[in-house]
């Protein structure tokens, strides 16, 4: 299983990866059979291509991500605040907070990210 320091080296992984707009990076981050619920309560999308593809296009959006405060871990758990930014229409931030569940090949195989209607801010 991942110990806190890998699980949080993911993490800053995956913001990275998607400010560079690496699509291929962040799909590397994810086990072959897994899925990303974004946000909570939406259908999940399934599967390392089904998760690639959703990457692009929240990349196209010209989305822009900033971690807002420290990794926090449990068992094979990671969970973050972050806020995206967007600038279409105008300037927005959406504040949400995404949780990874891990294999015990340092993989993620489940995101769910938290957010809805009250977190969405115009600037």
């Amino acid at each position: 299983m991942p110990d806190a320091k890998q699980m949080t080296a993911v993490v800053h992984a995956y913001v990275a990866a998607f400010e560079r707009k690496d699509a291929e990076a962040i799909a590397a981050l994810y086990a072959q059979e897994c899925t990303v619920e974004d946000p909570v309560g939406s259908p999940p999308k399934r599967g390392h291509e089904a998760v690639r593809a959703f990457y692009i296009k929240a990349m196209e959006s010209g989305a822009r991500l900033t971690l807002e405060g420290p990794v926090r871990t449990a068992d094979c758990y990671a969970a973050f605040a972050f806020s995206v930014h967007l600038s279409a229409d105008g300037p927005k931030r959406i504040d949400v907070i995404d949780t990874f569940k891990f294999d015990e090949d340092r993989r993620i195989v489940e995101m769910r990210a938290f957010w809805g209607p009250p977190n969405y801010h115009s600037l």
